[in-house]
């Protein structure tokens, strides 16, 4: 049931006819991080922006600490960047009344500290207002006017904001591992595998409200009783009433709709949006409890993600060239499942 539900979520444009292969090298997929704040030039802790090629991010973090001679948990990043690609990011180290090393000398085919920077705090987990990706699709196949229709709409409108299936593991075990969990609330996981299957756990049911309005073609205007939240912001307003005003902000994308993020406390939705997603959720109420158990509170989502800057080229025959950004928390894979399927084996 649950691979099912991974990959029937439901298309915003209609299930993709063109075909596309992604990450045939890993310069095909680059990631630029955006930081949200600036290194000052002096402080206690050293920022390294580095470029990576193929290692994880949690890999070279290990490698900052071993080279720096430092506990792991002096070594900090914003945020997770994709293996199979070519990404550059801030990390930092904390050096309290010490030299730092030579850090080129951590050089090599894989890893290049480009920057390094001292700061007065640490890089705290999340603080990054977003990435710049830069996406080169090969072996194209199919209606480039589709191809075409579908990148002009997205430029303008976004797409579903679902968390894409990397936050549900290798064949999706984390969800596998979330239903051991609510089966067994007994069971002990280390904390970090912990905090993986339940976040996974109430991504996988925001994913199953989102789909389903998507196929209400709600995903991207209010219905009654929404939580609207603010465009990069975390707040939101609830829409008693759906007036012409309102709606000009979710068209201009000010202010989008938003989705559960499955916890203890009161669902602050009402009306129709509350029936809504309560009908999806009745499917899942020993993951909801689980949740609840765990002591994870209620949070909401944006349902629309914005897509910014998108640009597109056709660089050769059955090659095409993306470039955009998105914010924090958001996933390439969700503006590419809209465009394109991949190819058959074989």
């Amino acid at each position: 049931m649950l691979d099912q539900a991974i990959h029937s979520l439901a298309y915003a444009l209609g299930k993709p006819t063109v075909t596309g292969r992604l990450r045939r090298t890993a310069e095909d997929f680059c990631v630029t991080e955006i930081p949200l704040v600036e290194p000052e030039g002096e402080g206690e802790h050293v920022w390294l922006w580095i470029r990576k090629r193929t290692e994880n991010t949690q890999w070279v973090a290990e490698q900052l600490a071993s080279f720096a001679a430092v506990h792991p948990r002096q070594v900090s990043y914003a945020g997770l960047k994709d293996r199979q690609a070519v990404t550059e990011q801030w990390f930092s180290v904390q050096l309290p009344g010490r030299d730092a090393p030579d850090w080129e000398a951590m050089n090599s085919e894989t890893l290049t500290v480009l920057r390094h920077v001292r700061h007065s705090r640490k890089l705290r987990r999340g603080a990054l207002k977003g990435n710049r990706f830069r996406i080169r699709v090969r072996d194209l196949e199919g209606d480039d006017t589709e191809l075409e229709r579908k990148l002009t709409v997205i430029g303008q409108e976004g797409v579903p904001n679902y968390f894409g299936e990397q936050r549900f593991g290798r064949d999706g075990s984390n969800l596998l591992n979330a239903q051991r969990l609510f089966a067994n609330p007994k069971l002990r996981f280390s904390r970090n595998k912990r905090s993986l299957t339940l976040s996974a756990a109430r991504s996988f049911l925001f994913n199953q409200v989102l789909s389903r309005r998507v196929t209400a073609a709600s995903w991207n205007r209010p219905v009654h009783g929404d939580a609207m939240q603010l465009d990069g912001s975390h707040s939101f307003f609830i829409a008693e009433t759906i007036d012409a005003e309102l709606l000009v902000r979710v068209q201009n994308q000010d202010v989008h709709p938003t989705g559960p993020l499955h916890g203890r406390g009161e669902n602050p939705v009402r009306g129709a949006c509350r029936e809504l997603e309560q009908s999806v959720l009745a499917d899942y109420t020993d993951w909801c409890e689980g949740l609840e158990a765990a002591g994870l509170k209620q949070d909401r989502r944006a349902l629309r993600l914005r897509v910014n800057e998108l640009v597109w080229h056709r660089k050769a025959a059955g090659e095409l060239l993306l470039e955009f950004s998105l914010p924090a928390g958001s996933y390439a894979t969700c503006v590419l499942r809209e465009l394109l399927l991949a190819p058959a084996p074989g």
